[in-house]
């Protein structure tokens, strides 16, 4: 079995439903390196869900929190680190992440996102009218944003979670800034 030195954190960005979180913990099991989700460090130092950080104090008093538990997480041993989908879009963040880590932005299409949330209850921003629509309209904000990370692997919606992380893995491997390397 290969063994593989991570020595970068690897920040998984993306929208809501790209598999962030799927696929970030399917690669970190891959590599035997630890799984954070900020989302996840974010509820539990609130003791409260992100939708009601939302609903109490709003979107920028979120977004400071996360700006503040992301530097903090960075700042940690190298990891795999799973990121709401509106972090990378803050400037300070992004230097930040491209500072201490490397960015990959699981680009996943609008059918397979809107396929991927429709149902589900738990995405403040997607909580309007038209939550169809809306998620397209963050997807065309964003996607200028998440073309600057460091690495972009395209979603496939044929491969499973653990096809994603192998896809993923390869990619980094690949990627010039030498953060993983494999040692048989």
């Amino acid at each position: 079995m290969s063994r593989f030195i991570l020595s970068k954190t690897v920040v998984m960005i993306g929208m809501m439903g790209a598999g962030k979180t799927a696929i970030g913990t399917a690669l970190a099991r891959l590599i035997d390196v630890p799984f954070l989700d900020s989302d996840a460090q974010i509820e539990a130092a609130a003791n409260m869900s992100i939708p009601e950080i939302f609903e109490t104090y709003g979107e920028a008093f979120f977004r400071g929190k996360e700006a503040l538990v992301l530097a903090r997480l960075l700042d940690g041993a190298p990891c795999i680190l799973s990121t709401g989908g509106g972090a990378y879009l803050q400037a300070a963040n992004r230097d930040l992440i491209a500072e201490k880590g490397l960015a990959v932005w699981l680009k996943a299409d609008r059918d397979l996102l809107w396929a991927r949330v429709r149902h589900k209850t738990t995405r403040p921003l997607l909580q309007v009218d038209d939550p169809k629509a809306r998620l397209f309209e963050l997807l065309a904000e964003r996607a200028p944003f998440y073309r600057r990370a460091g690495l972009v692997v395209a979603a496939d919606p044929n491969y499973s979670i653990e096809d994603m992380a192998e896809k993923v893995l390869t990619a980094l491997l690949e990627h010039p800034s030498q953060c993983l390397e494999k040692v048989d």
